[in-house]
C-alpha cells in the first residue's frame, strides 16, 4: 500500500480503499485506517466520510458510524442512506424506519434501502406498502427495489401484486438481468404458478445458475419431480456447474417423490463427482427420504456418520420414521437427542412407539 512505501495517498484514494475494506467485511483493519485519515485532518472530507460510515454501518459496527454521523449536522443523504441501511441489516428495522422518515432529502436509493430492509428482516406487507407510496409520489423504482418488492410478494403468496410488478418491468422497460429474471420465477414458483415460471425459464436468454436452482427448488415443491431430474440434466450438460442448492432441488424432488434410488444417487453425485459438502438441509432430505421408505438403519448410519451435529428437524424426522415402523431401540435414542436439544418440543413425548416413555428418555 502507498502509506506502507512512504508516499502520500490522495485524498480521492481513501474512499476506495474503505469500499474495499466494506466488500472484505474488514471494518476492524478499516477503523485503523479512519484513526489515520483523522490525524492527517481529512476526517471532514465528505467523500471519505461518507465511505467511512458505510463501511461501519455495512459491516455492523453501529455505534462507530453513529459517532461519525452525528458529528455532522448537515450529513448528506449519502450517509443517512448508510445509517439506514446499517440499522436494517442488524435487525434494528423500527429504527431505520424512523431515521428514513427524518431524511431531509430522500432519494430513490433511500426508498430501495428501506424497502430491502423490510424484506430482509420478514416484513413483506410493510415493504409491499412502501412500494406503493413510492409509486403514489412518482418515484422511479430500480431493478433492485422491483427484486426486493418480488421477494416479498414470493413471501406472501401474493400472486397478483406479483403480476403487476411482472408487467410494470415489462412496459418500462426495466433491464431484465439474472438478478430480476431469477426473482420473477421465484415469484411464480413459490405463488404456485409453475406455468408461468417455467415458460419465463424456457424463454428468457438470461439463464444463470440462480435461475435454474429457483425453477427447480419451484418444481420440486410443487409435486413436478420427474421435471425436476429432466432440468438437472439439461444443466449438468449446460455450461454451468450444479452447486449446492442445486442438489437441494432434486433431493427433495427424490424426497417427495419417494426415491430412495434418485436420492443415494444424487448424494454420491454431489460429495464424489463435484465434491460438495453436504449441509444439514441435505443430510435432512436424505434422513427424510431412508425413513420413510422404512430404512431406519441406513438413516440412523448417516445421521452418526455426519460431520455437523444434527439439528432438532433431522432427530425429529428419524423419530417419526421410527414411529412409523416401530423401530424402538432407534426411537428411544432419536428421541433423547431431540429432547436434549428442545426440552420444551413436545413431539419427542407424541411421536414415541409404545414401550417407551418420556421419563425414559430423559434418562437416557
Amino acid at each position: 500500500m502507498l502509506v506502507g512505501s512512504g508516499v502520500q495517498p490522495e485524498k480521492l484514494t481513501y474512499p476506495s480503499v474503505f469500499k474495499a475494506y466494506t466488500q472484505l467485511g474488514l471494518a476492524e483493519d478499516g477503523a485503523q485506517l479512519h484513526g489515520r485519515v483523522v490525524k492527517l485532518g481529512l476526517g471532514f472530507d465528505p467523500f471519505i466520510r461518507n465511505s467511512t460510515i458505510h463501511m461501519y454501518a455495512n459491516c455492523g459496527l453501529l455505534g462507530n458510524a453513529w459517532k461519525l454521523f452525528d458529528e455532522d449536522r448537515d450529513s448528506d443523504v449519502v450517509a443517512w442512506n448508510s445509517m439506514v441501511m446499517g440499522l436494517a441489516k442488524c435487525g434494528e428495522v423500527e429504527e431505520s424506519w424512523r431515521l428514513f422518515c427524518k431524511i431531509p432529502c430522500r432519494n430513490e436509493v433511500s426508498w430501495n434501502t428501506m424497502i430491502s430492509g423490510y424484506v430482509r428482516n420478514g416484513k413483506w406487507i410493510k415493504a409491499l406498502e412502501l412500494f406503493s407510496e413510492m409509486q403514489e409520489m412518482g418515484i422511479r423504482p430500480s431493478e433492485f427495489t422491483l427484486v426486493s418488492v418480488l421477494n416479498a410478494c414470493a413471501k406472501l403468496g401474493a400472486l397478483e401484486q406479483g403480476k403487476w410488478i411482472h408487467d410494470y418491468i415489462k412496459k418500462n422497460g426495466i433491464e431484465l438481468n439474472v438478478i430480476v429474471v431469477t426473482a420473477i420465477i421465484d415469484m411464480y414458483c413459490k405463488c404456485g404458478d409453475i406455468g408461468t415460471a417455467r415458460q419465463i425459464f424456457q424463454t428468457t436468454p438470461w439463464k444463470g445458475l440462480s435461475s435454474w436452482n429457483s425453477v427447480m427448488l419451484g418444481l420440486a415443491t410443487n409435486g413436478f419431480e420427474d421435471d425436476v431430474f429432466e432440468l438437472f440434466l439439461e444443466l449438468e450438460s449446460s455450461n454451468l456447474r450444479p452447486d449446492s442448492v442445486s442438489f437441494i432441488a432434486v433431493l427433495t424432488a427424490s424426497n417427495h417423490s419417494g426415491r430412495v434410488d434418485k436420492a443415494r444417487e444424487y448424494f454420491k453425485l454431489m460429495t464424489e463427482t463435484y465434491s460438495i459438502k453436504p449441509t444439514m438441509k441435505h443430510y435432512g432430505c436424505m434422513v427424510d427420504v431412508l425413513g420413510r421408505a422404512g430404512l431406519i438403519e441406513e438413516a440412523a448410519e448417516l445421521v452418526k456418520s455426519m460431520p455437523i451435529n444434527p439439528d432438532a428437524i433431522i432427530w425429529g424426522s428419524l423419530l417419526a420414521a421410527c414411529s412409523s415402523h416401530w423401530d424402538v431401540d432407534t426411537a428411544e435414542w432419536a428421541a433423547r437427542n431431540l429432547i436434549s436439544l428442545d426440552p420444551d418440543d413436545t413431539s419427542a413425548h407424541v411421536l414415541q412407539p409404545r414401550g417407551i416413555s418420556g421419563k425414559q428418555c430423559r434418562k437416557g
